[in-house]
């Protein structure tokens, strides 16, 4: 099977501007693409985990990935899939965060001579001459068909900035500008990118006269219709700092049954004739699929060996008197011999706000050491925290406290 073939039966492929041509290209490892990354946080979340998988496995088959980090167009943000405008981040917020991506991306894709390349966009964005920009670039863009994108569209009742309106410009801009200097020939990116990745192919044709091509990837959705990665608590982070790897690894194990296939098929590298045995599986042997999902991208992510940790520990909660050493921890902070029910959760970062806690044990959503509480006056001696307490939110989240 090719690799155009096997992105089609993963269903990673949405939209695509000239089939054939492109299918050619990916085959033949012909592709220079790029996938730029705007470095919103300090850490890349599994929301972009979608997009390293892909270029990995181009890679992989012999096309050259370009890594393009946004630290130009960082300064405007993207309005795509915003009801509102992102706050600003100051230029030094900015090159802390695409310094921080840049180490996390070394470990999915080979950089080097004749393998990756990793470019940021402030290198040509922030440098450009506004006027020149206008009369240059922007006399190939018409405002009538910009307002017509959907980026756009779900903007306009509630208000869209000038700031935000030049975002398709600058990533038109960039596709130009990759395809002019590093011969690239190719852009990727999330579906919601679709109107964005068609621009700056057609101001390559009409600067140009080449043919250069888009793809958007099909986006990752759960059976609620979140957008992978976001949790109660936030997103999920690729950082075990910001998402311990036991985290990372229950995220995974917990994903709908409706999903876990999908994610199989989307985000590991096992075989398709692997994954097709696990098409029919129900119940109890669904949760073997999950397990593997999870246990997969935990050392895809964070290595073998912290995988085998998070599944170890991940087990071992089930089993009485199991080991938890391996389970994330919060040591408490406590003025007094006792401490309530309700700050240990805010200090675990299991509740965002004491409101928060206290409507989640009145509605029967704690229990510690396997006892269910219901009173938010609920408070725990010094004593007990010296061993540790082990704390269960819902089904499904275990994390303990320890003075």
């Amino acid at each position: 099977m090719n690799i155009f073939e096997e992105l089609q039966q993963r269903q990673l492929i949405a939209q695509i501007t000239n089939e054939q041509e492109v299918k050619n290209l990916i085959n033949a490892g012909k592709a220079k693409f790029y996938i730029g990354f705007d470095p919103t946080a300090d850490s890349l979340h599994v929301g972009h985990f979608m997009a390293l998988c892909l270029m990995k496995r181009l890679q992989m088959a012999g096309n050259t990935p370009i890594v393009l980090i946004g630290g130009g167009t960082g300064h405007v943000g993207d309005p795509s899939g915003r009801s509102d405008m992102r706050s600003m981040m100051t230029k030094e917020m900015i090159d802390h965060n695409c310094e921080c991506f840049k180490k996390q991306m070394e470990r999915f894709i080979e950089f080097g001579d004749d393998k990756a390349i990793m470019l940021n966009n402030a290198d040509w964005l922030l440098k450009l001459n506004y006027v020149e920009l206008l009369r240059e670039i922007g006399a190939c863009f018409s405002v009538n068909n910009m307002l017509r994108a959907e980026c756009y569209k779900q903007r306009m009742e509630k208000g869209l900035s000038f700031l935000e309106f030049n975002y398709m410009i600058m990533q038109a801009y960039d596709f130009y500008y990759l395809n002019t200097h590093y011969d690239c020939n190719l852009q990727f990116g999330g579906d919601d990118q679709w109107s964005n990745m068609l621009a700056g192919s057609d101001l390559i044709r009409k600067k140009t006269g080449r043919d250069a091509h888009s793809m958007t990837i099909t986006l990752l959705l759960n059976s609620q219709g979140k957008k992978m990665g976001k949790t109660a608590q936030g997103a999920v982070w690729l950082d075990k700092n910001k998402t311990s790897v036991y985290d990372f690894y229950q995220y995974w194990r917990n994903v709908e049954d409706a999903d876990v296939l999908k994610c199989i098929r989307m985000l590991t590298f096992l075989p398709l004739e692997e994954i097709e045995k696990m098409e029919n599986l129900e119940g109890a042997e669904l949760n073997k699929a999950k397990e593997i999902l999870a246990y997969e991208l935990t050392s895809l992510v964070h290595g073998a060996d912290e995988a085998d940790k998070a599944q170890a520990s991940a087990k071992a909660l089930f089993i009485q008197g199991g080991d938890d050493s391996n389970m994330p921890t919060t040591k408490i902070e406590m003025q007094e011999n006792e401490i309530s029910l309700v700050d240990i959760l805010v200090q675990c970062k299991l509740s965002q706000s004491k409101g928060e806690a206290r409507r989640l044990i009145q509605q029967g959503g704690v229990s510690v050491d396997e006892e269910k509480i219901n009173s938010i006056d609920y408070k725990v001696s010094a004593d007990k925290l010296k061993d540790g307490i082990k704390i269960k939110k819902g089904k499904k989240i275990f994390h303990k406290a320890i003075l």
